[in-house]
Order: C-alpha cells, then structure tokens, then sequence
C-alpha cells in the first residue's frame, strides 16, 4: 500500500488549504482513513478520520474549521483546513486503517503516507 500526500505549502492565519492523499494497492473503500500531524517537539497527533462509509470524527480544535472527505472512486482522502491558526503548523500525515472504522489511535493505522509540511504565519 502506497499513500502520496499532497497539497502542503504556507498560508497566512485566517487562510485555507486542502491536502489531499492518494492511495493504491489496496481496497480503499474498505479502509478507514486518517489525517494525523506533527508539530516540532511534540508527538503525532490525530486531526480527522473518515470510515468507510463516511462517517467523520475530528480532534477537538480541529472542529468546525477542518473537513474531512474521501472520494472512493478516485481512491483520494482530502482535508480541508479552513480558518487556519498557527498553532496548526505540522507536518501533516495521512494513513490508511487496518479496520472499516479506525480510531484516534495510531496504533489503528498500519500504512502511513510520507507527511506534507503546512506553516500557518501570524
């Protein structure tokens, strides 16, 4: 299983971006798929996750400004990041579930993409 995130870049506080992650060698559609992040000095954290069949649960003070979506045809997770803070600058993670559902867990995810680097200025 390969996972190719994508959509990275700086943005000013109050902006937006939307990373996607493409994903192939496996069913996708009977993956739950995450969006985790990494901030410097800190540990990985979840963002989002998406269940196989749409269901979406986001981190806290991700809540309301981030959206997560999954196009199963195009076998593509995307988050959108609205209203962004700096406090949101990470390097961003996709992952692929080993389950229908996920978790917030890290453990719950067996395959990893290789991280897109976002940096929200003040």
């Amino acid at each position: 299983v390969q996972l190719q995130a994508s959509g990275g870049g700086l943005v000013q506080a109050g902006g937006s971006l939307r990373l996607s992650c493409a994903a192939s060698g496996r069913t996708f559609s009977s993956s739950a798929m995450g969006w985790f992040r990494q901030a410097p000095g800190k540990e990985r954290e979840f963002v989002a996750r998406i269940t196989w069949n749409g269901i979406t649960y986001y981190e806290d003070s991700v809540k309301g400004r981030f959206t997560i979506a999954r196009d199963n045809a195009k076998n593509t997770v995307y988050l959108q990041m609205n209203s962004q803070k700096p406090e949101d600058t990470a390097v961003y993670y996709c992952a692929a579930a080993r389950t229908l559902y996920g978790s917030r867990s890290r453990d719950e995810y067996d395959y990893w993409g290789q991280g897109t680097q976002v940096t929200v200025s003040s």
